[in-house]
C-alpha cells in the first residue's frame, strides 16, 4: 500500500519570532518513503535541523513579521493490513527493562502518576498482565471518556479528563499512558499521521492524530485509544512522554493561526506506477 501525506499551515506573526518545528516523520520511516518529504517554507527562511532527545527530527528557523507558511507532501510504502493483534505478549518486570525505557514510567506534564494510582489498580490490577491488560485499559478509557473537539484543552491533564469524562485523542492517549505507567507498564506518547483507510470516512476536517506505544515483550506496540481499534496507516511523526514533548509548532512568541490542512490518502498501485 502507498499513502499520500503532507500538510499546508500558515501563521500570523507581529514580530520575529524563533519557532521550532516537529513536522517530519521519524528518522526510522525515512527507508519506506517513495517520494521523500519535500518541506517548503514561504518566505524562504533560513533553517536549521536537529534530533532531540528522543529522536525526532526538528526544525529551528526565525518566522519574519507577517504570514510564514509551511507545507509538505510525500509518499510512503506501508503494510495494507491493520497492526496486529498480540494477544500473548507480556509485561517486562521493572528490574529487567532498558534503562532507556524507565522514563516512561514516571509522571511527566499531562501524565499524573501519582495521582492515578488508586484507580489504575483498583480497576486492572486484576486483569490479566500483558497485552489483556493493556487493552482493558484502552476499553475502559475509550468509554470512560467522550470525544467532543468542542471541549479541547491544551492545558488538560490525565487526571482532569479522568474527572471531566470528555476531550479529544490527546486527551485519550494521556489518560490510558498515565493509568499503564500506574501499573509499572512503560507507556509513551506518539504523534502523526492517520488517515481514513479501512474505515468509513470521518467528514470533519483531518487533524494529526495521538496515540500511545506500549513496552511489551521487550518492544513497542501501537494502542489507538481514541479508535480503539487496531488501524492501518499510522504514520509517526514524534514521540515523547506526553504532548508536551511532540508539539509540532513552538513558537518563542505570540501568532496566530491562519490555515490548517492535513492531508492522508491511500493512493492506487496503478497511480503509484504511472
Amino acid at each position: 500500500m502507498h499513502i499520500r501525506f503532507g500538510y499546508d499551515i500558515a501563521y500570523d506573526f507581529p514580530v520575529p519570532t524563533p519557532v521550532v518545528l516537529m513536522l517530519h516523520l521519524r528518522p526510522e520511516l525515512t527507508p519506506c518513503l517513495v517520494v521523500p518529504e519535500e518541506f517548503k517554507v514561504v518566505p524562504d527562511v533560513p533553517i536549521r535541523t536537529f534530533r532531540d532527545d528522543f529522536g525526532n527530527h526538528c526544525t529551528r528557523l526565525l518566522a519574519p513579521a507577517g504570514l510564514l507558511e509551511l507545507r509538505s507532501e510525500g509518499l510512503i510504502r506501508r503494510g495494507d493490513m491493520p497492526e496486529r493483534i498480540e494477544a500473548g505478549a507480556a509485561e517486562v518486570p521493572v528490574m529487567a527493562l532498558p534503562s532507556s525505557v524507565l522514563p516512561f514510567l514516571l509522571p511527566s506534564r499531562y501524565c499524573e502518576v501519582d495521582l492515578l494510582g488508586d484507580v489504575a489498580w483498583s480497576r486492572f490490577g486484576a486483569v490479566k498482565p500483558g497485552w489483556s491488560r493493556v487493552q482493558a485499559v484502552s476499553d475502559w478509557v475509550h468509554h470512560h471518556l467522550r470525544f467532543d473537539y468542542a471541549q479541547a484543552r491544551l492545558t488538560r491533564t490525565a487526571a482532569q479528563a479522568y474527572e471531566e469524562r470528555t476531550g479529544v485523542c490527546r486527551d485519550f492517549t494521556h489518560l490510558a499512558i498515565t493509568l499503564c505507567r500506574c501499573l509499572n507498564i512503560p507507556a509513551r506518547y506518539a504523534t502523526g499521521y492517520l488517515g481514513d483507510i479501512g474505515v468509513p470516512p470521518d467528514p470533519a476536517p483531518m487533524d494529526f492524530s495521538a496515540w500511545m506505544e506500549v513496552y511489551l515483550d521487550s518492544r513497542w506496540h501501537i494502542f489507538d485509544v481514541r479508535h480503539n481499534a487496531r488501524r492501518i496507516g499510522h504514520l509517526v511523526m514524534a514521540r515523547g512522554r506526553d504532548a508536551a514533548d511532540v508539539a509540532f509548532t513552538t513558537s518563542f512568541g505570540p501568532h496566530l493561526l491562519r490555515r490548517f490542512v492535513v492531508r492522508t490518502e491511500e493512493v492506487a498501485e496503478a497511480a503509484v506506477a504511472a
